[in-house]
């Protein structure tokens, strides 16, 4: 039996140029080298046009991708365990139409 390795102790410290943002758009661009995911918020004015105005796009190796990859499918498992199965397709709903205040 080999002695367990002892994990190194995490210390997580925000830079000063930290920022949280929202994205409801995500697109992954892929190369050789990296994965490239590409943040935005998506927003239609009319029916028939959406427009997406990126804001922040991030590099990844592919060995942090698939880590990336592993955690979100954990905590979306758990997620789905705890508050029921997320639908991808629009869900029709009856919402008023107007201003909204």
């Amino acid at each position: 039996m080999s002695p367990s390795v002892q994990q190194p102790k995490m210390n997580l410290v925000q830079s000063p140029d930290y920022r949280e943002s929202y994205a409801n758009s995500v697109q992954v661009r892929v190369s050789v080298w990296d994965f490239q995911l590409v943040f935005g918020l998506a927003a239609s004015e009319i029916p028939e046009e959406v427009t997406i105005r990126n804001h922040q796009a991030i590099f990844l190796s592919p060995q942090q991708a698939k880590a990336l990859w592993n955690v979100l499918g954990q905590n979306l498992a758990q997620y789905e365990q705890a508050f029921g199965t997320l639908n991808l397709e629009p869900q029709s709903h009856n919402f008023p139409q107007g201003p909204v205040n």
